[in-house]
């Protein structure tokens, strides 16, 4: 059987978490077998943009990846804290936000890849994927140890240790993979990393609409393992989803890079019933406003475009653009067309929709698309 670690950490400061990391580790089976003297170890944190602050839950806490980079230290090898933050987002912004200037300042080392060269590299084993641009430094890595936050997000359900290799290719893959399916494509990075720890930061977490700008959950845990698939699939259990509804999580279990079944895997520490809370839906963020906005799916549709196109409505409310999407229906998966609604007010989204959705004026294609490709959509001008 595969172990995963639910720990309790008892406060937020640097005694308390580094406690609560170490431990968790340790319960897991510790590191020191896939941790070896001499080593070039990653710390992939999940650093999705700069976040409105460094308390809502939306980026890894530098107190976890410095008691993560310890571990690895005092193993003999070489810590090196690296991520590429969201398609057009600042990865040096959110470091700054969250404080991982401090660790620098104490001699961690700490990577904005993209300040980094890139390299093109095949991927053998590729579903969707035949190759990917990523960097220098990623290549030239000895093993990788994902450390994501526990949050939901609006497209995949929950954004945890799998899903955090998306962040190790430049921004035109990382749209790219949404264009030819994000699910299987970021478990094609999984598969060609094959990242060999997950430590997850689990003491301020996020619910709704994650993954930047949901409501933040202290929940007071770290969780860890070998086997990303399980760790995903019990964290995914503490905030109250199944495996199954994970299409990232399913995905990476049917290619065999881990067990999502709850009987394969001993969770160590805190039982998953004693700490679980129901993480609320990012289709349930009562701060959805799609007022005079006609959504029109049918039962084919998966959560990634439904969720999608709530997440963008979300966003179009925060810049102030949302009433350029008033009068609009957003035909959304494999869904046919409502009659009588005029071509140029008809926007249709999702590469799994009907051939008429995809021959409207207004067609987004991907598996989901990127909020800012559907929001370039919604925002055209259209005829008064």
């Amino acid at each position: 059987m595969t172990t995963v670690s639910i720990v309790r950490v008892a406060g937020k400061d640097r005694t308390q978490v580094t406690a609560g990391v170490r431990r968790a580790i340790a319960m897991a089976g510790g590191m020191d077998d896939v941790i070896r003297p001499g080593m070039r170890v990653m710390i992939k944190p999940n650093m999705v943009a700069p976040p409105p602050s460094a308390e809502v839950g939306a980026c890894t806490s530098p107190l976890v990846c410095q008691a993560v980079a310890d571990v690895v230290t005092e193993l003999g090898a070489r810590p090196i804290i690296a991520e590429s933050s969201a398609r057009g987002a600042d990865t040096e912004a959110a470091y700054r936000i969250m404080g991982y200037d401090a660790l620098r300042a104490q001699g961690y080392d700490v990577v904005d890849l993209k300040q980094d060269k890139t390299v093109r590299v095949p991927l053998a084993d590729g579903r969707v994927l035949g190759d990917i641009t990523t960097f220098d430094l990623v290549t030239r890595m000895d093993a990788i140890v994902s450390v994501p936050i526990l949050k939901t997000h609006d497209q995949g359900q929950i954004t945890l240790a799998l899903k955090n290799l998306k962040g190790l290719v430049i921004d035109a893959d990382k749209r790219r993979i949404h264009q030819l399916g994000m699910f299987e494509g970021t478990v094609d990075l999984v598969s060609h990393f094959k990242p060999v720890f997950a430590v997850v930061d689990a003491i301020v977490g996020q619910e709704g609409m994650g993954p930047l700008l949901g409501l933040p959950v202290e929940m007071g845990l770290v969780m860890a393992g070998r086997d990303l698939v399980a760790v995903d699939a019990i964290a995914g259990r503490v905030m109250g989803f199944a495996p199954a509804e994970v299409p990232i999580t399913v995905a990476a279990a049917a290619r065999g890079l881990g067990t999502m079944e709850e009987t394969a895997i001993r969770v160590v520490g805190e039982p998953v019933a004693s700490v679980a809370r129901r993480f609320v839906r990012a289709e349930e963020d009562h701060r959805i406003d799609a007022e005079g906005i006609s959504i029109v799916h049918s039962q084919g549709t998966c959560t990634g475009c439904r969720n999608g196109l709530l997440s963008s409505l979300f966003d179009m409310r925060a810049d102030g653009s949302l009433a350029k999407a008033r009068g609009l229906t957003i035909v959304a998966g494999p869904t046919p067309l409502p009659a009588g609604v005029p071509q140029e007010y008809l926007i249709g989204i999702g590469s799994c929709a009907l051939p008429e959705a995809k021959n409207l004026p207004s067609f987004v294609k991907g598996c989901p698309p990127n909020n800012v490709d559907i929001i370039r959509a919604l925002t055209e001008e259209r005829p008064a």
